[in-house]
């Protein structure tokens, strides 16, 4: 078991003839995903790697049913109106990998989600991986690297940057401990899925026996899951690596993602591993501690 994605998600990707969302439907073919159609106004017809092309998303649900979830690699001015199409077609989850969307645009593209009954994941994501089942999404890059990466295992990890997803899995690997699900849930200010609300589908999960996360300075982000952890007594070990501790004395700041602005005390990395520590959430000073402290916290359980 595994959440959001398994082998048998059926997904579309909007944008696909674009240079990025070409290699990206390489990588999660090669993967094993199930690509059943890609959506570029005015390409219908042609294919990428197999995968056909439509005008638009209802094309795609007319012609192979409904499918379950969706990619979204558009740029950035045209990004609300393909989550809006996804939404109204019926599809519940959409991995939005495009950045510099406007924060007005992305609160919209929320809120229609919540209402529909959907989940965005991102934007400004590389999506996400359960291991030998599916990816969707840029997360791990090239197949043959995603493999090295990521074994299937039971730790969940969720992660603000991309990049950090896979630098988190790759150490649990190398110390002989696979992953469940692996969510790059973006590095915006806005973001349609945050700690928290991953935290119901891990804690269902029989195959998650505990949770890694890389966390940033700025935001709430941290604050609610300790929220949400001391509020419905979790089962779940959680381990967190926390970066950008010498921003602590640079109030104002941006590091890195759009999200990562310290705006007062509570926004500082001190102030989040205090609140972490005291919800029971073990904080590594260095990625390579993650591993040891895991399996100190699953003895413990």
């Amino acid at each position: 078991m595994s959440i959001l994605i398994s082998k048998d998600t059926r997904f579309i990707i909007q944008g696909i003839t674009g240079r990025e969302a070409v290699n990206l439907t390489r990588e999660n073919l090669d993967y094993g995903s199930q690509i059943v159609g890609g959506v570029t106004p005015g390409r219908a017809g042609r294919d990428v790697y197999g995968v056909p092309v439509y005008d638009c998303v209802r094309d795609v649900v007319a012609a192979h049913g409904q499918v379950e979830g969706s990619v979204v690699s558009v740029p950035p001015r045209f990004t609300k109106d393909a989550v809006f199409e996804a939404l109204e077609n019926g599809i519940k989850l959409i991995v939005v990998v495009t950045e510099n969307i406007p924060r007005r645009e992305v609160a919209q593209m929320v809120e229609l989600a919540g209402l529909r009954g959907a989940r965005i994941i991102g934007p400004n994501c590389l999506g996400m991986i359960s291991p030998g089942e599916a990816k969707m999404g840029g997360v791990g890059g090239p197949a043959a690297n995603t493999e090295q990466a990521y074994t299937k295992g039971n730790i969940g990890v969720m992660s603000r940057s991309g990049g950090m997803t896979t630098e988190i899995a790759s150490t649990l690997t190398a110390a002989g401990l696979g992953q469940s699900t692996c969510v790059s849930i973006g590095g915006d200010a806005i973001i349609g899925t945050s700690y928290a609300e991953l935290m119901p589908l891990y804690e269902a999960d029989p195959e998650t026996h505990a949770i890694a996360i890389y966390s940033e300075p700025g935001g709430r982000m941290e604050a609610e899951l300790a929220e949400w952890i001391q509020a419905n007594n979790s089962r779940l070990p959680i381990v967190a690596f926390m970066a950008g501790r010498f921003m602590d004395e640079m109030k104002g700041m941006r590091f890195g993602h759009a999200g990562t602005i310290v705006e007062g005390k509570e926004d500082t990395t001190a102030e989040k591993i205090k609140r972490m520590e005291a919800a029971g959430i073990s904080v590594a000073e260095r990625i390579e501690e993650i591993p040891a402290l895991l399996r100190a916290r699953l003895q413990e359980a």
